[in-house]
C-alpha cells in the first residue's frame, strides 16, 4: 500500500505535564525498507510513556508520538532484500493481514512503522485486545524473571504494586515458577486480585510497614530477590529486606529516579543491584523471538492471564485521562490500560 502523508496519533510538541498530550494529526514517521507497517487496532499504556513525556527519557524532535506497545494488522512488508533473505526474518512467517503485536517508540497512532525485529506474530487464539496489554509488560516480566534474576523453585520473590499490570505477570510467573510471592499493594480489593493470580501474601503498604512485615513473613532472612518498580520511595528499604547474597532489581521510577548510591553499600550483605531495560534483553532478532514466542505461548496457554482494567478513547482527553490514571499514587488500577485506536475488525 502507498503509505499516508500524515496520520493521527497521540503525541507531544514538547515534554511537561500531561496537558501536552494531544491527539493530533502528525506527519508519517520517516519509514526504511527493512520495516513492517501495521494499522494499529490497540495502544498499551505504560509507565514508559509519562518518562518520555514529562522528559525522562530524551526525545530527538517534535512532534513524538507516544507509546511503546501496540497490535494491529500488517498492511506493508519490508522491501529491503537483505531483510527478506534474513532467517530469523523468515522464521517470523509474517504476511500483509498478519495479527502482531509491536515493541517500538511511537505506535499509538493509526499506523506505526517498526523494525521487523520489533514485530511479535499473535497467535489464533489470542485477540489483539490481549496483545495490545501483553507486550511490553509481559516481556518485561519474562525477562526480568528469566535474565535480571533466575526465579526457582523455593524462591521468595518480592513485587512492589503487585496489582499492576506487571506485577500481576510477574506474580503468575514467579508462581509458575514454583517460588513463595510476596507482593505490596494499596488496598484490599487490589490485594484480593494479586492473591488470584499467584502472590501468597500480600502487605497492604497503607497499613503495614512493608520491611517489618517481609522480615516477619521470611523469619528475619529476608526476600531472594525484590522487584521494585516504585523507585525513590522505596528503593532503600530494599537493602533492609533482601536477604544476603539477594538481588535487587530496580524495575521502574513511578515514584521518581533513584538517588546514586556507593558501590560499598552492596558489601553489607553481598549484594547484587541491577537496572536492565527489557531492550536490552531483547537486542538481538534471535533474543526478540525467542522471549517473544515465550510470552504469547505462556498466553496461550493459560499460564499468563491478561487482565485489562479500562481501555480509553483515541481522543485527547482519552490519553490524557490514562496517563493520569496510572499515575496517581493508590489510585484504583488493578491491570492494564489500553487505548482502542482502530479496534479490532
Amino acid at each position: 500500500m502507498s503509505l499516508p502523508e500524515t496520520i493521527e496519533a497521540i503525541a507531544i510538541d514538547k515534554t511537561g505535564d500531561i496537558d501536552v498530550i494531544e491527539k493530533k494529526k502528525v506527519p508519517f514517521p520517516p519509514h526504511s525498507p527493512s520495516n513492517v507497517v501495521i494499522q494499529v487496532a490497540y495502544g498499551g499504556v505504560n509507565f514508559i510513556d509519562t518518562y518520555y513525556r514529562k522528559g525522562l527519557y530524551p526525545i530527538k524532535s517534535f512532534p513524538q508520538i507516544l507509546g511503546m506497545e501496540a497490535s494491529g494488522t500488517i498492511v506493508s512488508l519490508p522491501t529491503d532484500p537483505a531483510v527478506l533473505e534474513d532467517e530469523e526474518y523468515k522464521k517470523r512467517g509474517l504476511k500483509v493481514g498478519s495479527r502482531v503485536a509491536v515493541n517500538f517508540l511511537g505506535v499509538h497512532a493509526e499506523f506505526a512503522s517498526v523494525p521487523w525485529s520489533k514485530v511479535f506474530p499473535v497467535p489464533d487464539n489470542v485477540s489483539l485486545l490481549t496483545a495490545a496489554a501483553a507486550t511490553l509488560q509481559g516481556l518485561t516480566a519474562v525477562t526480568f524473571l528469566e535474565e535480571a534474576y533466575k526465579v526457582k523453585p523455593g524462591d521468595v520473590v518480592l513485587i512492589y504494586t503487585v496489582a499492576g499490570g506487571l506485577g500481576l505477570l510477574m506474580a503468575q510467573l514467579a508462581k509458575h515458577a514454583g517460588a513463595t510471592v510476596i507482593g505490596t499493594t494499596s488496598t484490599e480489593e487490589k490485594a484480593a486480585v494479586a492473591r488470584a493470580h499467584g502472590a501468597d501474601h500480600v502487605i497492604v503498604y497503607t497499613k503495614e510497614n512493608v520491611v517489618d512485615r517481609v522480615l516477619e513473613l521470611t523469619n528475619g532472612e529476608g526476600v531472594h530477590v525484590v522487584y521494585d518498580g516504585v523507585g525513590k520511595d522505596t528503593f532503600l528499604d530494599n537493602f533492609k529486606l533482601t536477604r544476603r547474597k539477594g538481588t535487587i532489581v530496580s524495575v521502574g521510577n513511578a515514584s521518581g529516579p533513584v538517588d546514586p548510591i556507593a558501590p560499598l553499600k552492596l558489601v553489607e550483605k553481598n549484594l547484587a543491584l541491577l537496572r536492565p531495560t527489557m531492550a536490552n534483553y531483547i537486542y538481538t532478532p534471535e533474543e526478540a523471538r525467542y522471549y517473544g514466542e515465550k510470552l504469547f505461548g505462556y498466553i496461550s496457554s493459560g499460564v499468563l492471564k491478561i487482565n485489562i482494567h479500562k481501555q480509553y478513547p483515541f481522543t485527547t482527553e482519552g490519553a490524557r485521562e490514562a496517563q493520569r490514571d496510572l499515575s496517581t499514587k493508590a489510585g484504583s488500577t488493578v491491570g492494564k490500560l489500553v487505548y482502542t485506536i482502530g479496534g479490532e475488525s
